[in-house]
């Protein structure tokens, strides 16, 4: 995941890694396509697709929270296809601090979702 209990990362917190403009990135689970876009945001090593690419009909709101130090506090989505549920697989800041703003309701993925550029 994207936290790290290194004394480095609070010191020196890695910040926003590179805008993929015009490189296609899809994040797949299950067979399904749950995001697909050419306008992702890398932050360390997680693609972060913009709320405009995900396809709502996987995504059901989870109760969890996480706060990470120099993004804020993430909310999550459980990923549901074919009647399997994901739970909490993505993650979204929807008021991140201002060093990770070029994320605001972006969306990322782990827990077994494969994302390929």
């Amino acid at each position: 995941m994207w936290f790290s209990s290194s004394v480095d990362y609070f010191l020196k917190p890695l910040r926003l890694s590179a805008i993929y403009m015009g490189i296609m990135a899809k994040a797949m689970w299950e067979g399904a396509v749950l995001a697909e876009s050419d306008k992702t945001v890398e932050v360390e090593g997680n693609q972060y697709f913009p709320p405009d690419a995900i396809r709502k009909e996987h995504f059901k709101p989870s109760d969890m929270h996480t706060v990470c130090p120099w993004k804020g506090t993430a909310s999550y989505y459980d990923v549901e296809v074919n009647g399997k549920k994901n739970a909490g697989a993505a993650w979204y800041y929807p008021e991140p601090k201002d060093a990770a703003k070029q994320i605001k309701g972006y969306v990322a993925f782990w827990k077994g979702v494969k994302v390929e550029k």
